[in-house]
């Protein structure tokens, strides 16, 4: 007896309510929508997936009438009761530049183009690549292709993705003239750029609805890179300095935009979307600081927390410094967001926007979905 009291220890019962684990029966038949309703209950990361769609549910659900009245909120004393059923949570959604080198990049474009979210940060590599595959293709290559020889044929590799060199040669030859015209207004108007501003202005430019840049031109929906000049964005400005120097992209300008983001959302929640680690990572989670914290948080990438980095520390690290709220119930999805991200727009985005269509101009030219009227 005393053997088994050691081995079996008496269990509690558990909590009225608790969800068993149980996974999609194909006994049902093939039903993705099924299959991803399911992963909730599935366990590890399918059930972190499960909690992601609904804390980007309640992103996109909640309304200011949902809450009791709290005169001590910014911006809450003056807005007439009739007007709380409008106001919305505000979301900011991250992205490292591989992933629009991937497909995903069109399931971040839908967004975009639905306004479904409010505004961005990302890596020079995220607005260049963007714009870059307006005018070339990225190829499907693999992880084990030989360096050498790729850098023999001029054939860039990232992870099992191929990029030729001569896309860059195109984006040279379509960019470099649009910093001389940038430059001119500088010098003749005053006009005084900023990332942010020039993203917009390339995505004007550029004029594709293929294209991340462009959507977020049209819909006035700012994307901030503070490290513009990391990547062939950077390249081209330091040439510019040699042909034509003189070009000014400040980007104190977009720190005081970007915090005023956060610090004027009021009296929205804000709700944080950030896939990979990184700048584009911090960047939202330090403008959020600004408002002592955020109300909704969802992380995707693969990074881990032992080394102390930025990218790996799970949600609760934000928590401690005041860049999550302290009652937020955040999720941290450890995966690969090429294969998370579109299944959590697939089941939270596209699902609630598939509703109420409304026209507009599409990259299939088949119309889409206007997410002002969800």
């Amino acid at each position: 007896a005393s053997v088994a009291n050691a081995v079996l220890v008496q269990s509690e019962s558990m909590p009225e309510g608790t969800p068993a684990i149980r996974g999609y029966d194909f006994c049902d038949g093939p039903n993705l929508n099924a299959v991803l309703d399911s992963m909730l209950n599935t366990g590890f990361q399918a059930t972190s997936l499960g909690l992601a769609v609904q804390q980007v549910e309640e992103m996109i659900q909640w309304r200011l009438s949902d809450d009791s009245k709290d005169l001590s909120r910014a911006g809450e004393s003056d807005l007439p009761d009739e007007q709380r059923s409008s106001v919305r949570c505000k979301i900011f959604l991250g992205y490292t530049s591989n992933l629009i080198s991937s497909g995903v990049r069109e399931s971040i474009r839908y967004l975009f183009q639905n306004r479904m979210v409010d505004c961005a940060v990302t890596t020079a590599g995220g607005i260049e690549e963007d714009l870059i595959k307006c005018m070339a293709k990225t190829y499907v290559g693999d992880f084990h292709l030989n360096g050498k020889e790729l850098r023999l044929k001029g054939l860039n590799r990232i992870g099992n993705m191929l990029v030729p060199n001569d896309n860059y040669c195109k984006f040279e030859d379509w960019f470099m003239p649009l910093l001389d015209q940038m430059l001119k207004e500088q010098q003749e108007e005053g006009v005084l750029w900023t990332p942010s501003k020039m993203i917009w202005r390339l995505g004007k430019e550029i004029n594709d609805p293929d294209s991340v840049c462009y959507w977020a031109y049209k819909n006035q929906i700012p994307i901030y890179c503070p490290a513009i000049t990391d990547g062939s964005i950077g390249d081209m400005l330091y040439f510019h300095t040699f042909k034509n120097p003189g070009l000014i992209v400040d980007i104190v300008q977009d720190i005081r935009r970007m915090n005023d983001e956060a610090v004027h959302a009021s009296p929205s929640k804000t709700g944080m979307i950030i896939l990979g680690g990184g700048l584009s990572k911090h960047h939202i989670c330090n403008a959020n600081l600004m408002r002592n914290g955020a109300d909704y948080a969802v992380y995707i990438n693969t990074a881990q927390e032992f080394d102390g980095s930025d990218s790996g520390a799970r949600p609760d690290e934000a928590v401690s410094w005041g860049k999550i709220r302290i009652d937020a119930k955040p999720v941290k999805v450890y995966g690969d967001a090429t294969i998370l991200f579109p299944l959590l727009v697939a089941q939270t985005f596209a699902k609630n926007f598939e509703a109420k269509p409304a026209m507009l101009e599409t990259a299939s030219g088949q119309g889409s979905l206007r997410g002002a009227e969800l």
